[in-house]
């Protein structure tokens, strides 16, 4: 992780448990959030892919959204790879990638999200996800440019999303977020 530039540099496992290799997202914005199937914070689904459809016409192949279920918090995502996505489409016609389960936090924490964490901590500069739903905004240069906590509603990131899309698409930068000091 020490040597991680960009958040292309990753590769976290797929719905199949083969890795996904975030480098095919280079040069586009992406929404990275930590989703869970029985959270009170669930329904977010619908309005994420809400958003997700409405910038997808708007603005084609430049934005991505990226679902990390996770099932740390309150155990609100016990099922299966298969169960969780069945769960994403039928209940709410999902559409944009939902990845394998995975831990945000703690000693098996998927590496992607340790970086997240460290270029933007939370509040009181903790580096942890503090619950499901929490978002983070990922530039076209691969760097982390916003993180919202689990309470801001999809309809929200509408604004910040756009900006980041308003950006010029140039090479991908090679600076290092820099790290907070330990704790």
């Amino acid at each position: 992780m020490a040597s991680a530039t960009s958040f292309y540099t990753f590769k976290p496992l797929d719905k199949k448990g083969s890795p996904y290799d975030l480098k095919k997202l280079q040069g586009k914005v992406v929404l990275v959030v930590n989703t869970a199937s029985k959270c009170g914070f669930t329904p977010q689904f619908e309005g994420l892919e809400k958003l997700y459809k409405e910038l997808k016409a708007q603005h084609g192949n430049d934005v991505e959204f990226l679902g990390f279920p996770c099932n740390q918090f309150g155990g609100q995502d016990p099922g299966s790879n298969d169960t969780i996505q069945e769960f994403c489409q039928l209940n709410y016609g999902v559409s944009f990638p939902v990845l394998g389960k995975t831990d945000v936090n703690g000693d098996k924490a998927e590496p992607v999200f340790e970086w997240m964490k460290a270029a933007i901590p939370g509040i009181l500069g903790l580096k942890r996800v503090k619950w499901n739903f929490e978002k983070f905004l990922i530039g076209r240069d691969g760097q982390v440019k916003g993180r919202w906590a689990s309470t801001t509603k999809p309809d929200y990131l509408k604004a910040p999303i756009e900006a980041e899309l308003a950006k010029p698409a140039g090479p991908t930068s090679t600076k290092t977020a820099a790290a907070p000091t330990a704790s």
